[in-house]
């Protein structure tokens, strides 16, 4: 275990931030992949049982329609994915990229009580998740991700303002 802790280490795992730049840039590309996906007809029609049951986003068909919708949604993450872009290097707009993940996730994540037919019935229902259910389970993970972006962009604003690391501490 100790020669494989040794190669893990030698080969810069451990290098400082590597976790923190792998995961904002994976959130990139999540929204910029995500985000393009949004301005084709087959990617709002899909969209339609995620926008009826979301307690969050269900105005969002009758304001726009559901191809107005559907490019809100995509012109949305396509902000989101610049911002957390541009947080490599200003911390402030960071900030705002994290957060608007955030809020994001708990868009999505809020859909899964209200999906209808999320859970398998043939097995029980809850907790067997079935079609659009399982799909958003994978926005639990990105909801944690965005809260770590979030506290690390907060941590880091705050160690450039203040200079010491000692302050952010006594905060948090």
């Amino acid at each position: 275990m100790k020669s494989l802790i040794s190669i893990l280490i030698k080969g810069g795992l451990l290098t400082k931030d590597l976790d923190y730049k792998l995961i904002r840039a994976s959130m990139v590309l999540i929204f910029v992949l995500f985000g393009y996906q949004k301005w084709f007809e087959y990617e709002a029609q899909g969209l339609i049982p995620f926008i009826s049951n979301g307690p969050f986003i269900w105005w969002l068909h009758p304001v726009f329609g559901i191809r107005g919708a559907s490019w809100f949604l995509g012109a949305s993450e396509w902000t989101s994915a610049a911002l957390l872009l541009a947080g490599f290097w200003n911390k402030k707009i960071g900030i705002l990229g994290a957060l608007s993940s955030t809020v994001t996730f708990i868009g999505t994540v809020t859909i899964i009580p209200f999906m209808p037919d999320g859970w398998a019935e043939s097995a029980g229902g809850f907790p067997a998740m079935a079609g659009n259910v399982a799909f958003l389970m994978k926005d639990v993970v990105l909801l944690a991700v965005s809260i770590y972006l979030l506290k690390q962009d907060v941590e880091r604003f705050q160690l450039a303002e203040s200079g010491t690391h000692a302050e952010v501490r006594r905060v948090a």
